[in-house]
């Protein structure tokens, strides 16, 4: 009988604190949480709950202050030690996708030039055939050689899910990616996400304030103050 495989990110007991003068912050304090290859994952919260950080730290993108956190049941940051800056550039280009609230579009280059500049740095073997798979999957094909100063907001928001995915990441990692959009384009970048749970497989991690659009994620995650919120109770 084969072991059962581990979560794709684990993180235990994580803290990151901030120092504010002579005062330390901890923006998250002792978060534990485990998700599965093909989960899709909504953490909510209000402002200043440590969504963002939280997202941060299991991307790989900033360090814990303590705490270990596990991708694909191998330490990434365990009690007091790290990989090296190289070994964590190699896990942000392969392992993950990120999508942002700012669009971070190069507005003199095309859609299909700002798709592909990852390739700049990194270049996963069969990839480059992905690109128009990509951009016809996101619906966006039809304006591949336009620049993003003659796209609309929901149109851009595409062109950064499609660059995001262009690398076939496994975790895709979206940190308010709708807060520059109205209601109807938000809902569609959800269902977007959704689609790409659904039917590529990535695990995504979406960051938001917005309860309606948590509510296309499989589950939701709460926090309070650096926390994961108590569960509330059921009702009798």
């Amino acid at each position: 009988m084969s072991a059962a495989k581990p979560p794709v990110l684990e993180a235990c007991n994580i803290r990151r604190v901030y120092r504010r003068g002579p005062e330390e912050v901890a923006a998250v304090d002792g978060i534990s949480l485990s998700i599965e290859a093909g989960d899709f994952v909504a953490v909510v919260g209000p402002s200043g709950s440590g969504k963002t950080t939280l997202l941060n730290v299991i991307g790989c993108l900033d360090n814990p202050t303590s705490g270990s956190l596990f991708l694909d049941g191998k330490p990434v940051f365990e009690e007091g030690k790290t990989l090296s800056e190289g070994a964590l550039t190699r896990i942000r280009r392969e392992a993950f996708g990120y999508i942002f609230q700012k669009f971070y579009l190069v507005p003199t280059l095309t859609v299909v030039e700002n798709v592909i500049l990852p390739f700049t740095f990194y270049r996963k073997p069969g990839v480059a055939e992905d690109v128009d798979r990509i951009l016809k999957l996101l619906e966006i094909d039809h304006r591949r050689n336009h620049r993003p100063g003659e796209l609309s907001g929901g149109e851009m928001q595409r062109v950064a899910v499609a660059r995001a995915l262009v690398n076939r990441p496994r975790i895709l990692l979206a940190d308010e990616p709708t807060g520059n959009l109205d209601t109807r384009r938000s809902l569609e970048i959800c269902r977007l996400l959704g689609d790409l749970n659904e039917s590529e497989g990535v695990t995504v991690i979406l960051v938001t304030h917005n309860l309606p659009l948590a509510a296309t994620a499989k589950r939701t995650i709460e926090l309070q103050d650096g926390r994961i919120a108590p569960a509330s109770p059921s009702p009798a």
